[in-house]
């Protein structure tokens, strides 16, 4: 790809590069609905080289100034994070891929290739551990207190009902205190089936800080996992949490994916760094 004046190279992940995946990039489009290419790291000798997936971004809104602004602006990073994520699960689903960090961009396609070359060995290394593996997301959710009390009884069985307000209310206090504490119980019982599940058949896990606010709604989100799994046992393992979620009725266990390894690409240590100072990075979705 030849980058045009006024616009940087947008990379959206590492790849190998192979004619399969040239054709499948073809029809790609990525952020502006421009046109998504692969950038081959022209020094790589081998049979399958390296390769960035890249398409040309304005260089108004993708320098450091504007990004500033634009990380300010929910809507457009939610078009901007679409995009990327769009594209990473279009090439994750050909080809192994280490996805990277959304506005990961560069002067130019030169400025690419040379940062894909500097940190060639790293890709290569990951490339090789998530060959075959895909990436999903288990969470714990608890619903809100007044749903957890929901049913039950406003007075103890076989005695008389409270004679006052304050009475009152303090019994309807213990009740939901103790029905509280039930659901915290059974999300422990459930982390740790979930944590056993796993453990037959994942390679590794990140845990993620619980969501929050928007993200997890009225329910409270207690736990926020990401398990790399070998493709051969994906079946297995949804059908495994699938089966423990039933044990647990007065809580929510949710399973997404297969994902493009986000949580995976690598090791923070080894975050690819832009090579000026035009080159910002924030984290892919």
């Amino acid at each position: 790809m030849s980058t045009e004046p006024g616009t940087l190279t947008y990379v959206y992940a590492v790849t190998r590069q192979t004619e399969h995946l040239t054709d499948v990039v073809s029809g790609l489009r990525g952020i502006d609905a421009a046109p998504v290419t692969l950038l081959a790291d022209t020094s790589d000798a081998a049979s399958d080289p390296l390769a960035f997936v890249v398409s040309p971004v304005s260089h108004r809104d993708f320098n450091e100034t504007a990004l500033k602004t634009h990380f300010e602006d929910l809507r457009w990073l939610e078009n901007v994070a679409r995009a990327h994520h769009d594209v990473v699960q279009a090439v994750a689903a050909a080809a192994t891929v280490l996805p990277l960090r959304m506005a990961t961009v560069y002067q130019d396609d030169t400025r690419a290739r040379q940062a894909l070359g500097g940190q060639r060995r790293t890709f290569t290394q990951r490339l090789a551990a998530l060959e075959a593996h895909t990436e999903y997301g288990v969470k714990i959710y608890l619903p809100p207190p007044a749903a957890s009390t929901a049913g039950e009884p406003s007075g103890e069985v076989g005695t008389a009902p409270p004679t006052t307000p304050g009475k009152a209310y303090l019994q309807r206090r213990r009740i939901q205190h103790h029905a509280r504490e039930k659901v915290y119980e059974q999300a422990q019982l459930a982390a740790a089936t979930i944590e056993a599940i796993a453990a037959r058949f994942t390679s590794q896990r990140i845990r993620h800080a619980p969501q929050s606010g928007a993200l997890s709604g009225p329910q409270e989100n207690v736990l926020n996992d990401a398990y790399l799994i070998a493709d051969e046992h994906a079946q297995q393992f949804r059908a495994a949490m699938t089966d423990a979620a039933r044990d647990f009725p007065d809580i929510r266990i949710e399973v997404t994916g297969p994902w493009a390894p986000y949580s995976f690409a690598m090791a923070p240590a080894d975050a690819p760094v832009p090579a000026d100072g035009d080159e910002r990075a924030e984290r892919a979705p």
